[in-house]
C-alpha cells in the first residue's frame, strides 16, 4: 500500500492527499511535521533530505517528495485520460496550467498572504505589504477566471491535475478574512470543487493548529 508522510494541514500534502482520494487510490498516512516532527528523524532523512512534507512511497518503488513530481507520478500511474492524458500534447496542456497554479497563485498566497494573516500574530503584520500580496496575486487571479469563463474546470471540461494545483489554494483564500475582488467566474468554480467529496475531505479542514505559529 502506498504511504504518504505529511500533516493534513499543509497544503502541499493536501494536494497529494486530495489527489490520491481523486483517483480512488489506497493509502496510510503519516503524521509527519510541524508539531508532529518525524521529518528530523535519520529514518525520513534517508528518503526526504530535506527534511520537508510530502513524501510518498509506492508499495515497492522509491519514496519521492516535491508535490508537483508526486502528482505526475500518480497521474501516470493511476489517472484516466481525462485526468493526465497519455498524448504528450494534450498532456502539456494540462501541465501547463498546473504549473501555472503553483507557481502564480499558491506560491503568491501561501508565503504572503496566508502565513501573515493566520499564521503570524496581528502585531507583527505589515497591512501595506499584505495588500500589495493581494493585489498580486489577483492579477493572476483574473487570468484564471477570464479562463474559467469558457470551461467549467481549468484546463477542460473534466477535472484534471491542473484543478488539484489550482484548486487546492481556494478553500484557505475565500475562507481568511481578505477584501477580496469580484471574480465570479472564479468563485463558481470554486462552488463546483466544493460539491466534490474528495475536496471537502482533503482540503476543506481545519487548519487551526497553525494560527500564530510563527
Amino acid at each position: 500500500m502506498l504511504k504518504l508522510w505529511g500533516r493534513g494541514s499543509s497544503s502541499n500534502v493536501q494536494v497529494v492527499r486530495w489527489c490520491l482520494h481523486e483517483l480512488d487510490i489506497p493509502y496510510k498516512q503519516i503524521d509527519a511535521g510541524f508539531v508532529y516532527g518525524v521529518v528530523d528523524t535519520n529514518e525520513y532523512l534517508a528518503m526526504n533530505p530535506n527534511g520537508t512534507i510530502p513524501t510518498i512511497q509506492d508499495t515497492d518503488q522509491l519514496p519521492m517528495y516535491e508535490s508537483g513530481a508526486i502528482l505526475r507520478y500518480l497521474g501516470g500511474q493511476y489517472g484516466h485520460e481525462h485526468f493526465w492524458p497519455g498524448n504528450p500534447a494534450a498532456r502539456a496542456q494540462i501541465d501547463m496550467w498546473a504549473e501555472w497554479s503553483k507557481i502564480n497563485v499558491a506560491l503568491n498566497f501561501t508565503g504572503p498572504l496566508f502565513w501573515p494573516l493566520v499564521r503570524m500574530p496581528e502585531s507583527k503584520r505589515q497591512p501595506d505589504q499584505i495588500a500589495a500580496a493581494l493585489s498580486l496575486l489577483e492579477k493572476y487571479l483574473r487570468i484564471a477566471d477570464e479562463r474559467l469563463a469558457t470551461t467549467p474546470y481549468l484546463a477542460s471540461e473534466h477535472l484534471t491535475l491542473a484543478d488539484i494545483q489550482l484548486g487546492h489554494v481556494l478553500y484557505r483564500y475565500y475562507d481568511i478574512a481578505l477584501n477580496r475582488a469580484p471574480l465570479n467566474n472564479l468563485r463558481r468554480y470554486y462552488e463546483l470543487l466544493s460539491t466534490r467529496p474528495a475536496y471537502q475531505s482533503c482540503v476543506m479542514v481545519s487548519y487551526d493548529e497553525l494560527r500564530n505559529s510563527m
